[in-house]
């Protein structure tokens, strides 16, 4: 090939290859990292888009130049020149892709297995570090999440509460049917099957609250299926987790009966729900002000109601309603349902 040839593809090449990679760095495709997982995941991702831009660079000015050089003339209807192949051209063009997919295989099963890794519980002082690592159980079910925190006398939350820089281990589970867990900034998915408990790595590296989605087709309320992850200092998690701790025992309460109302809020009945003692003006589901005529209409006592509506979401629904609230509820520890039941039933 000659030197003028060469300089054109190029140039081609360039241009083609320049383009491509002002598509891929100008346009915000993905969410900035919030964890250290998603920096190794945007690694891989980087990583393949530089080979694909300079593969589509190479493709791309070859058919460009072989369309400009090798053109029909006008007036030209002869056949063109047999073409028997090219050993060499075919062996490389065989070898490259080959290392290229090659090294991309290595890449990303380095970064799965580093991401899968949870680091050992250790600290040099030797006391144990209760955040080294941190276990949250994640369950699964029309149309929410529910997190709890075993570490912690069992703390529960509507919203998945995170420690800046501590490496935290997701188990996840459904009790019903396949939903999958996804938090856009920390570039990891993971599904809740039931009857399994599948395991997901988290290190957060960013303070700020994320969207929870659940990425499975699960029903009628898939769409409404989403929380929040909040990620905060270490000394703040520590506050929220020992409250959560008294919260779940009415006798540790503070005075004047609050553990109810943090636990109404903490587990995201505010979102749905109107409560005036809550400061709670949600709309998806029934207005809880009118708990007492709820309860008259089911012909029950109101606090078996309330529990009845905590355990067993669907066995009343107010006319009007979609059967849609979780029965993930169910699996709160005793102590707060029952302070649930007194706060809805007397607002304390």
């Amino acid at each position: 090939m000659r030197r003028g040839s060469i300089v054109q593809l190029v140039i081609l090449g360039s241009l083609f290859g320049g383009g491509a990679a002002a598509v891929a760095l100008l346009v915000p495709w993905l969410p900035r990292p919030a964890s250290e997982q998603a920096d190794r995941v945007d690694f891989v991702f980087w990583f393949v888009t530089a080979i694909c831009i300079s593969i589509f660079a190479l493709v791309a000015a070859v058919i460009v130049y072989s369309l400009l050089k090798f053109r029909a003339r006008p007036g030209d209807d002869a056949d063109g020149p047999p073409i028997h192949g090219h050993t060499g051209l075919e062996i490389w063009w065989t070898a490259i892709p080959a290392v290229l997919v090659t090294a991309i295989s290595i890449v990303s099963a380095i970064v799965l297995s580093r991401n899968e890794h949870l680091p050992s519980a250790s600290a040099a002082s030797g006391q144990r570090d209760p955040l080294a690592p941190l276990v949250v159980d994640v369950t699964a079910q029309q149309f929410s999440w529910l997190f709890k925190y075993p570490g912690f006398e069992n703390a529960t939350s509507s919203t998945l509460q995170l420690p800046i820089h501590a490496p935290v281990q997701l188990r996840l589970t459904s009790l019903d049917v396949i939903h999958s867990f996804w938090v856009p900034q920390f570039s990891q998915k993971q599904d809740a099957v039931p009857g399994m408990v599948t395991k997901l790595v988290i290190t957060p590296k960013r303070l700020g609250t994320y969207d929870v989605i659940c990425t499975e087709l699960c029903g009628l309320g898939h769409a409404l299926m989403r929380s929040e992850a909040k990620v905060m200092t270490r000394a703040a998690f520590m506050k929220w987790a020992k409250s959560q701790g008294s919260a779940a025992n009415p006798g540790n309460a503070a005075p004047g009966g609050t553990s109810g109302k943090t636990l109404f809020v903490s587990n995201g009945c505010n979102g749905c729900h109107t409560f005036k003692p809550a400061n709670a003006a949600g709309s998806i589901g029934p207005d809880l002000d009118k708990l007492p005529d709820f309860a008259r209409r089911a012909g029950k006592p109101l606090d078996e109601f309330i529990r009845e509506s905590i355990v067993k979401p669907n066995a009343y629904v107010e006319p009007g309603y979609q059967p849609i609230m979780p029965g993930t509820f169910s699996g709160l520890p005793p102590q707060q349902i029952t302070a649930l039941v007194k706060f809805l039933g007397g607002g304390k």
